[in-house]
């Protein structure tokens, strides 16, 4: 057993505690609460976090950790499939190297959970994956695995394509290459019920099946977008093939919340501390998410790692919390709002018993620049302890 005592908790589940505790045994939460009766014999390690801020560990809802590595260049780069617009057969499982320096960075901040995957070069990127940031066998880490379906709209495919003399040049292109291999994959999938319920033999499709979880609502499709053209490109797509989304970057959502509240898809806002060095980027502003949570959108932040540092997403998260999203939504942002949005909620994103004891302990509010992460806690382990403690 863990104990963690004498903390003030916040539990992005409602109840907090000025000055409580959480137990922990076999990498699950226990207990949480301001007492906790249990006999010194019984704890293996006990955490006095008086005067701490104990929390959720932290969620860092779209990146590329692992897959695009720091200071490798080309070799270290695996993020985008350059020379076809349509793969969604790649798996990130496939492309993420454990031991890439980043990780380390993630844990340094309290971050205890993590969406990878593909980048935005093509239609149809890949499967995203929802790991752990601490292990070396990436298999080990994984939360939920496919999570998503990475698809893209607006500048980067075009940029790609059009140097290639390549369609899609366009953003009619872009759209009109997704909705035929949404459409394929919904007969696809049809076909294959049909042939299931009569008996019929059924010959399966590689690169259709990765489709399935999409076209059955058990993962989103990921969706790229910083203007709002594509935003509702996206939107429109959607619901046309009655589907999930998330809507990432989500750049401009700030022109268009009423319409993003409407449609009932959450929003993954970032990298805004970066520079703006695209026109569909141009609007980029903190103040997006706290606009589109007052519409009633569901908001997340995201570094997009390595566009911005991964260890800095608290730090944006308090740049949108001073610009009006406010502190307890910024922390919701990166923790239970990031679990909700990535679908890995019923094991992360809140101190909940019965939750996996992803726990991590401050000095201070974290989105301030001056707070110090203290522990780190994954599955109950003590992953990271500053040196000064």
């Amino acid at each position: 057993m863990l104990l963690i005592k004498n903390g003030k908790i916040l539990t992005m589940a409602g109840a907090n505690y000025n000055n409580g505790s959480v137990l922990i045994q076999n990498g699950k939460i226990i207990k949480v609460g301001e007492n906790i009766n249990i006999s010194d014999g019984d704890v293996s390690e006990v955490i006095n976090a008086e005067n701490c801020l104990v929390m959720p560990g932290i969620i860092e809802a779209h990146c590329h950790i692992g897959i695009k590595e720091e200071r490798k260049g080309f070799e270290g780069d695996d993020c985008n499939e350059i020379n076809d617009p349509v793969t969604p057969y790649l798996r990130a499982l496939d492309g993420i190297n454990p031991m890439d320096s980043a990780f380390h960075n993630a844990l340094s901040a309290g971050i205890t959970g993590v969406m990878v995957g593909p980048g935005s070069s093509n239609v149809v990127g890949g499967q995203f994956v929802f790991i752990k940031p601490y292990g070396r066998v990436i298999d080990k880490m994984v939360v939920l695995e496919p999570a998503a379906m990475k698809v893209a709209f607006g500048e980067n495919i075009k940029t790609n394509y059009n140097q290639k003399n390549m369609v899609p040049s366009t953003r009619m292109s872009i759209a009109a290459f997704l909705r035929e291999q949404l459409f394929e994959a919904q007969q696809y999938n049809e076909k294959k019920k049909n042939a299931e319920k009569s008996g019929d033999a059924f010959q399966n499709d590689f690169r259709k099946e990765c489709w399935l979880p999409v076209i059955n609502k058990e993962i989103p499709l990921k969706a790229h977008v910083h203007r709002a053209d594509d935003i509702l490109t996206a939107i429109r797509i959607a619901k046309e093939f009655d589907l999930r989304l998330t809507l990432d970057h989500c750049t401009e959502g700030h022109l268009i919340a009423e319409e993003i509240k409407e449609a009932g898809f959450p929003a993954i806002i970032g990298p805004t501390m970066s520079s703006r060095n695209k026109i569909e980027t141009q609007n980029a502003d903190f103040k997006t998410p706290g606009i589109l949570h007052k519409a009633g959108v569901k908001v997340a932040i995201t570094t997009d790692h390595p566009v911005t540092r991964i260890q800095d997403l608290p730090i944006c998260a308090g740049f949108a919390a001073r610009e009006g999203l406010g502190i307890e939504e910024g922390l919701k942002a990166i923790t239970i709002n990031a679990a909700e949005i990535c679908n890995v909620s019923n094991r992360v994103g809140s101190i909940e018993v019965g939750k996996d004891a992803d726990i991590a302990i401050f000095n201070g509010n974290p989105m301030e620049v001056f707070t110090k992460t203290l522990y780190t806690i994954i599955n109950g382990k003590v992953v990271y302890k500053a040196k000064d403690i």
